[in-house]
């Protein structure tokens, strides 16, 4: 028993009542490609100022997360936004990240597949201010990738927003970048719930002319396109959108709010997962993926469904704060022994919300260790002030 705070700020005992769902391998080969977008550990005894300067990183525990994930059969979304790009990790960072990773996926018996983010942020947005410096910026980063044997993702830039780019240079900057590519890359439509800086991506505020425009591309550089995230909370929009694509380009869900209808499809088409909640969710996201390649629907949504409240609760709005969702779960559920987060990113969620969030997460069959789950919820609790009598 725990005494928890409700939204209006009582306290109320709450009992754990979730049956934990064990990771495991599937026993089946997904039809789903399923990319989860993993966090970074901080390391809180070499980081002194969390501010200023780069983080400190756990490297040991931020490739043991990852290796968890590939050991359930999920891919790897690697230094996105999920790993705080922009937000607390610099490219530097992204960088070391994404040649450990490699060498670990590499390593791993499963041989996981594993993309990367590519963006601009290595260089200020004043250093931005023509289309051909963004596209030596995405340069320098595609080719670090490239090198380190990771499929690139051409993540979002604040780049192209903030020189009020319309269509036409969108389409000059990621048609240069899809003509060097060295193998097809992963398109990155972001919306500006999740940053505000992407607010009119592609060139217009009209989601409607952005999609022509991002289509417009895709069909014309349609060898060197694997698919596209798209990340706007919109099922209808994303539906729409991914019956438009050209044969063999994938749609990669991010809809946090509504993927399990969107993973399923429509009986016509369907689309694949690049999400960030899938590494707080990953048993059910892996067993109920299993499931759908059996052709158990049944079993698919009786374990996802219970996690789409969840994920509507760590994605609320203001929804880039959902990355402190994410290492709360890892935490309670024992992968990595403390709560800290580059930048001090911890405190940008308060404590009713972490009380919801362990809630929802013990309904869904989430803490899968739940007597350390519980034990660690009482020490956050304490530490607002919140001791059982």
């Amino acid at each position: 028993m725990l005494i928890l705070p409700n939204a209006d700020g009582t306290l109320a005992p709450y009992r754990l009542t979730g049956v934990p769902l064990s990771p495991r391998a599937p026993g089946t080969a997904f039809t789903r490609t399923a990319f989860a977008a993993a966090h970074v550990v901080s390391d809180p005894l070499r980081d002194d100022t969390p501010w200023l300067g780069r983080p400190a990183v756990d490297w040991d525990t931020t490739m043991a997360v990852r290796r968890g994930l590939w050991d359930q059969g999920l891919g790897l979304a690697e230094a996105m936004d999920t790993a705080q790009r922009g937000m607390g990790v610099d490219w530097l960072t992204a960088k070391e990240l994404i040649q450990r990773c490699m060498v670990e996926a590499k390593a791993h018996p499963l041989r996981p597949r594993v993309a990367c983010g590519a963006g601009t942020d290595h260089q200020t947005l004043d250093q931005l201010r023509d289309p051909g410096a963004v596209i030596a910026a995405y340069e320098t980063q595609m080719e670090a990738i490239e090198a380190a044997g990771g499929q690139v993702i051409l993540m979002a830039t604040r780049a192209l927003p903030a020189i009020d780019a319309g269509p036409d240079t969108y389409l000059q900057v990621y048609g240069r970048l899809l003509d060097q590519a060295q193998a097809p890359v992963i398109l990155h439509w972001l919306g500006d719930m999740f940053d505000p800086a992407l607010a009119g991506y592609w060139g217009s505020r009209d989601v409607a002319a952005a999609s022509d425009t991002v289509l417009a591309l895709i069909e014309a550089h349609q060898a060197k396109v694997d698919g596209i995230k798209i990340s706007l909370l919109d099922q209808a929009h994303e539906e729409a959108f991914r019956a438009r694509l050209p044969e063999g380009v994938r749609l990669y869900t991010g809809d946090d709010f509504n993927y399990a209808a969107l993973i399923e499809g429509d009986g016509r088409h369907h689309s694949h997962a690049l999400l960030g909640i899938f590494a707080a969710i990953a048993p059910a996201a892996s067993q109920a993926l299993e499931a759908l390649a059996k052709g158990d629907r049944t079993e698919y949504h009786r374990l996802l469904a219970p996690t789409v409240p969840l994920s509507r609760e760590i994605f609320r709005a203001p929804t880039q704060f959902y990355k402190a969702g994410i290492a709360f779960l890892a935490w309670l559920n024992g992968m990595q022994t403390h709560f800290i987060m580059p930048a001090g990113f911890q405190s940008s969620r308060g404590i009713l919300h972490y009380a919801q969030v362990f809630r929802l997460a013990d309904q869904a069959g989430l803490l899968t260790q739940p007597d350390l789950a519980a034990h660690r919820m009482r020490q956050l609790l304490a530490l607002h002030g919140i001791v059982e009598s």
